[in-house]
């Protein structure tokens, strides 16, 4: 198999989950009303999940880093590759760390220009 045939796989592995995993959480939530703290639970086993897909090991451990370290704008950045990811922005492709640079750094762009805009 070539590099495209495996990241079109991965791409529609990725989709099959994403729909398994909203149907068996609307299941769930006509059979058994679960709390908030486990609804949130799941979210963010989902996000997990989908980050893991999404991300090479070296780019999803620079981004726990900076999670670590300023989580508002982990946060953020994670939003934005599952937003992208959502749209086939990447081909069905892991992020590399290199692009996840290029990502932060036209993030901390956006985020610079903004700030002085406001000055």
């Amino acid at each position: 198999m070539t590099d495209s045939e495996l990241d079109a796989i991965r791409a529609k592995r990725l989709v099959e989950l994403q729909q398994q995993q909203q149907q068996q959480q609307a299941g769930s939530n006509k059979n058994i009303q679960s709390s908030p703290e486990e609804k949130q639970q799941q979210q963010e086993d989902m996000r997990n999940t989908m980050l893991s897909s999404l991300l090479t090991q070296e780019a999803r451990a620079r981004l726990n880093m900076i999670a670590l370290t300023k989580p508002e704008k982990g946060r953020m950045i994670e939003d934005i590759l599952i937003q992208n990811a959502r749209r086939g922005a990447f081909g069905g492709r892991k992020v590399p760390e290199e692009q996840l640079i290029g990502l932060l750094e036209q993030f901390d762009r956006r985020r610079a220009a903004v700030d002085s805009d406001s000055d």
